[in-house]
């Protein structure tokens, strides 16, 4: 690969860019003259002649209009390229926003095996709200949950949120309920901030919502998923959320019939280019089973 010299070629791009030896100079900190013999030797190792007078200042030839297309690309490519570089290399930290219901069932229990593979990268957490838009430049990453929440931004599925009826199974053995005779109009039921999501649940399973619909109303999600678990009731709960506890028989699913089918949990970033951040979202999204 022949390659011209470097300090030729930014020579001959500052000039062609700003049609002025002497700014040219001023910009690469050298003198004018020193600019002037650069690219005459790039025109010499050429065999081109590049650069031309044109009254007080310069201009460029056929030839050198056609070179300065070429060079500046790949130079602006090489500075791109340096400083995404530089920036992975200086980069020690990420902010990662994330909804409780996540931070607490798999991001912060999960953490200890992000900091084994990338020790030299700290991760900052901070609580996000559901349905948050990334607003907040401060944050490397944000993870929440919603429909289309990215405001334009690059975002991967984490988890659907499909809402079914679950319980434990010590509140079905308490009711000496099965799971295919339970009645869940007679159920104890447990509500997330209101009772929409069961009438709505009612309205999809083409059944009568008791009239009027009782039970404990939590306003966090995290409270709701404490109840249902220590056998207060039912709670309609995002089933990919709950995939352990449901796989270790902790929760049993007493329904197929769901809601919220349209919004799903989500990992959203302004910063992919960034290797740390890439590398985070990666790691996370393979310990929620989501792939890379």
């Amino acid at each position: 690969m022949q390659l011209p010299p470097l300090n030729a070629l930014r020579a001959f791009e500052a000039t062609a860019r700003l049609m002025s030896l002497s700014k040219a100079g001023d910009e690469l900190h050298v003198t004018h003259a020193a600019i002037s013999h650069q690219i005459k030797h790039l025109e010499t190792w050429l065999g081109r002649k590049l650069l031309q007078k044109s009254g007080r200042g310069v201009a460029l030839t056929a030839a050198g209009s056609e070179y300065y297309r070429a060079v500046s690309g790949s130079l602006a490519a090489i500075a791109h390229a340096t400083g995404n570089m530089r920036r992975d290399h200086d980069m020690r930290a990420i902010t990662v926003g994330c909804i409780p219901s996540i931070a607490s069932r798999w991001l912060v229990p999960a953490l200890p095996s992000f900091q084994e593979s990338d020790p030299d990268l700290d991760v900052r957490i901070v609580y996000a709200r559901a349905e948050e838009r990334f607003d907040d430049e401060s944050l490397d990453v944000l993870i929440t949950m919603g429909e289309d929440l990215s405001g334009g931004r690059e975002s991967r599925l984490l988890f659907s949120r499909r809402n079914q009826p679950v319980a434990s199974r010590h509140y079905l053995a308490k009711r000496n309920w099965k799971i295919d005779d339970v009645s869940l109009a007679g159920a104890d039921l447990l509500h997330d901030e209101s009772v929409d999501g069961w009438k709505e649940w009612f309205r999809k399973a083409g059944q009568k919502a008791p009239e009027p619909l009782r039970g404990p109303i939590f306003q966090d999600f995290n409270m709701l998923a404490t109840a249902v678990i220590a056998g207060h009731g039912v709670a309609l709960c995002p089933i990919e959320v709950f995939r352990r506890e449901i796989e270790r028989g902790d929760l049993l699913v007493l329904s197929n019939i769901a809601t919220a089918e349209n919004q799903g949990y989500y990992v959203i970033s302004n910063s992919w280019a960034k290797k740390p951040v890439r590398r985070f979202i990666d790691w996370f999204m393979t310990e929620c089973g989501s792939g890379a």
